[in-house]
């Protein structure tokens, strides 16, 4: 099952899919009686490995806490006093070794992060996606603005943001793991001097890496861009040459259709966060509408504002958070002028979103289960014989159609249903000898 475009399912049944010894997919088709060496048999349904366009890695620690807080206070009370933590090594590969893991048992194949400001702790993060399997970006991030940052977490200026982010794009590289690639990390204009963001985006044309940073997540992050720059975040990143092809914003909850069009013009994508969203953004991102504006959109848990590893439950909440800015919130207000027209969409989407959608945006050969791309998989279990209490999955030949399975995974499958995960045709969770 995979969704080769935003409003397509395709489902092969029995299909064989040959994968080469380098990892690429060879052949994807239908060879009755072909000798196979794994076999899924009947319950087990292939699909593309998902991809996870927004993570804070070190906010893994606090996951599930202080969600009842507004988005700068929250920041500065839990995120950054945590983030400052990894200067110890130590703690900074403990907490590395149990995210990555637990990620790919979620079935994140591919996975897009957000390290702390700290150099070593960064390339200790690239060195852990290598080492257990994952294709990965990884970004130290960069902030240096002496109101947007407290002094005992911050670089020492813009020279040191532009510095220490070489220092890392060299380290990353220098691990030699074809999976593994770094990323250019302002964190959001809150936290970066006029100075950082220009630097930053020099640094991307000279080095040839992508950028990712925060846009207009927020009321406060929306409104702060106005205050500053006297436009919106999208227009003012894109002044500092850090709206361009591959760049990946997160959030985006508040842009305008003017907005949209810069980052379709620029090639630009958007990491869109809907759990996170619904405690931190103050709006719903309009998704079906930035589709339809020509931006790529991938699907993002942006852990810990989103508080699970399960990129599949991202997918139901891309589709709830769709239909309720369709629907509307506010009983007081009149059924016709309650919600925003033509918003809502579909598991088949939001599938879509997590695949083949993040891998366009960072453009990456996997997403889709074809030849010549990457053979990162993975294998939901949906036997009715073998029914795990510890998940809501279910499947009844009787009455389950394809179609309605594919449903049913995409919003109700858990980590305990993935069976078995590959990266780059190597297996990574499940049975290694069948």
């Amino acid at each position: 099952m995979q969704t080769p475009d935003r409003d397509r399912l395709e489902i092969i049944d029995d299909a064989v899919v040959r994968v080469g010894d380098d990892g690429l997919i060879m052949s994807v088709g239908i060879e009755p009686g072909a000798p196979v060496d794994l076999d899924l048999g009947t319950s087990g349904i292939l699909m593309p490995g998902l991809v996870d366009t927004h993570i804070h890695a070190p906010q893994w620690p606090q996951v599930g806490t202080g969600l009842d807080l507004p988005l700068e206070d929250w920041l500065f009370q839990y995120t950054l006093p945590l983030e400052a933590r990894y200067s110890d090594h130590r703690w900074a590969a403990e907490v590395w070794d149990d995210l990555v893991p637990s990620l790919l048992a979620s079935g994140t194949t591919t996975a897009v992060y957000y390290s702390s400001i700290d150099l070593q702790a960064s390339s200790l993060l690239a060195r852990a996606c290598a080492d257990h399997g994952q294709r990965a970006f990884v970004g130290r991030v960069a902030m240096d603005h002496p109101e947007g940052a407290p002094e005992w977490y911050r670089d020492a200026g813009a020279a040191d943001s532009v510095r220490l982010s070489h220092e890392s794009i060299t380290q990353i590289q220098a691990i030699g793991s074809s999976l593994v690639r770094p990323l250019i990390t302002p964190r959001f204009a809150p936290s970066c001097t006029d100075a950082a963001l220009e630097g930053l985006a020099e640094l991307a044309t000279a080095t040839g890496v992508r950028i990712q940073t925060h846009c207009s997540e927020s009321d406060w992050e929306h409104g702060y861009a106005f205050d500053r720059f006297g436009v919106s975040d999208t227009v003012a990143l894109e002044r500092f040459g850090l709206v361009r092809s591959g760049t990946v914003l997160a959030h985006c909850g508040h842009v305008d259709d003017d907005d949209l069009t810069i980052m379709s013009r620029r090639g630009a994508g958007v990491a869109h966060c809907p759990l996170s969203n619904a405690y931190f953004g103050d709006a719903v991102f309009p998704a079906k509408r930035a589709l339809n504006a020509g931006v790529t959109v991938g699907l993002g848990s942006d852990l810990a504002g989103g508080f699970g590893t399960d990129l599949l439950g991202q997918c139901g909440a891309a589709v709830t958070s769709s239909r309720m800015l369709m629907s509307g919130v506010d009983p007081a207000t009149a059924r016709a002028n309650r919600g925003v027209a033509d918003s809502s969409i579909d598991a088949v989407t939001a599938f879509w979103m997590a695949t083949r959608g993040g891998a366009t945006m960072l453009d990456i050969p996997v997403g889709l289960l074809e030849p010549g791309r990457s053979f990162d998989a993975i294998v939901v279990d949906v036997n009715p014989a073998t029914r795990r209490l510890d998940s809501s999955l279910r499947w009844w030949p009787e009455v389950d159609s394809p179609e309605r399975l594919f449903e049913k995974i995409v919003r109700t499958a858990a980590s305990t249903d993935i069976e078995r995960v590959w990266v780059a045709g190597r297996q990574v969770k499940g049975t290694l000898t069948d």
